[in-house]
């Protein structure tokens, strides 16, 4: 009982004096992205990239078969201890909420930025852990090779610095039924209910 409370009083530690450190909002992990990679991962209304990986139940995983869906799309690491928790769990809280109405029309996609610790069976592991339903949440990795290709196509500046050590661009962002992106989060500081009021008003949307 004690470590956990001692555990979680260094995990909000942490938070503050990430918040402290990087007090412009844009990048949880890296503090000068280059200005084309800033550009890429803002853009809005442009078509969102299609890309095969393979998710948590190491099976192949095309993002052009959730067309018809709205997305939510964002990039996480599991051995991360700062702001990666953070957005998972929102995003878990958001599923929750939102399910009953809305699952058959909403899709949530989380794609790892170290593939050298997050096989499979470790985001499997992670998924649970926030109790994510996997029925419309995809936890998503790959080759090396494959990754870097959509992180470069969504802006996704990566830095493994090794022994579970990654910095990259912070990003969710939200995608119509029509595979375009419509609405970006860079950073830490954006606010649940915004994103569930991008997510709602394109859920109302459906074509």
């Amino acid at each position: 009982m004690i470590s956990k409370f001692l555990n979680k009083r260094l995990w909000r530690s942490g938070a503050v004096l990430l918040w402290f450190f990087f007090p412009s909002g844009l990048f949880a992990h890296e503090q000068n992205p280059p200005s084309n990679f800033l550009k890429t991962a803002a853009a809005v209304n442009v078509k969102a990239p299609d890309f095969v990986l393979v998710n948590q139940d190491n099976q192949r995983f095309e993002s052009s078969r959730l067309r018809g869906k709205v997305i939510v799309l964002n990039f996480i690491f599991t051995t991360c201890t700062d702001v990666c928790p953070i957005f998972t769990a929102n995003l878990a809280a958001l599923q929750r909420k939102l399910n009953d109405r809305h699952g058959a029309d909403l899709f949530f996609v989380s794609i790892t930025t170290d593939p050298e610790i997050d096989s499979a069976k470790v985001l499997k592991g992670y998924a649970g852990r926030y109790r994510a339903d996997l029925k419309n949440w995809a936890f998503l990795t790959g080759s090396e090779a494959d990754l870097k290709a959509v992180w470069t196509a969504f802006g996704i500046r990566v830095i493994n610095k090794g022994r579970g050590l990654v910095q990259h661009t912070s990003l969710t962002t939200v995608i119509d039924h029509g595979g375009i992106r419509r609405a970006n989060y860079l950073g830490e500081k954006w606010q649940l209910k915004d994103l569930e009021r991008d997510v709602l008003a394109w859920l109302d949307k459906k074509p």
